[in-house]
């Protein structure tokens, strides 16, 4: 997640980096990122620089130990790249992916499932219909480069898109654990262990 104060020194020099991808002020002072100019700029200057680009899966490197650089602290992307080629690296792994109606619809459903309090449930019901405007709009981009069995990745997600996955983490929290198999309440599966 991308965030910018735009009270700190640091951080002003840190917007003018990616003057392009800065969407609008919201309130506190606090910018939120437009991913989709932030994508479209990253590949423009991988294409005019002497990296390869491999297009992966969004989401192809969840479940493999990676490195994250923080962009909380070092936003530029350039930076990033910079490090790949420091470290004589030319392949650069690149994905994006847009938010789904499907995703949302059943984020949806579950709520309804849910046995939230009134107001618990109005208040998720009002950050899925803030998710809801961005249907199909960028939500998460990444980059990776391997270096000595390590993959160091870059990852940058907007806010609406981060809140969208903190409510679908609060929904699913409370969902009844449903195996398929009719399992009893020993917590076992239903199965039948043994000590010998």
């Amino acid at each position: 997640m991308l965030v910018f104060v735009a009270q700190s020194g640091k951080r002003r020099s840190a917007l003018s980096a990616l003057s392009g991808a800065i969407l609008d002020l919201q309130n506190g002072g606090i910018v939120d990122l437009n991913i989709e100019t932030l994508k479209n700029e990253i590949l423009a200057y991988l294409e005019s620089s002497d990296f390869a680009v491999f297009r992966s899966h969004p989401g192809g490197l969840e479940g493999l130990s990676v490195i994250t650089w923080d962009t909380e602290r070092c936003p530029d992307y350039r930076a990033f790249l910079d490090t790949a080629r420091k470290a004589g690296e030319k392949l650069i792994l690149f994905a994006s992916r847009e938010l789904a109606e499907d995703e949302l619809d059943e984020a949806v459903e579950e709520l309804i499932e849910t046995e939230f309090t009134r107001e618990e449930r109005r208040e998720l019901e009002a950050r899925l219909a803030k998710a809801q405007r961005h249907i199909g709009a960028t939500c998460s981009l990444e980059m990776a480069f391997g270096h000595n069995a390590h993959l160091y990745v870059y990852e940058a997600r907007p806010d609406w898109y981060e809140d969208f996955l903190d409510a679908c983490d609060e929904i699913s929290s409370v969902m009844p654990i449903d195996d398929g198999e009719g399992s009893g309440s020993d917590g076992l599966g239903g199965g039948f262990y043994s000590n010998n």
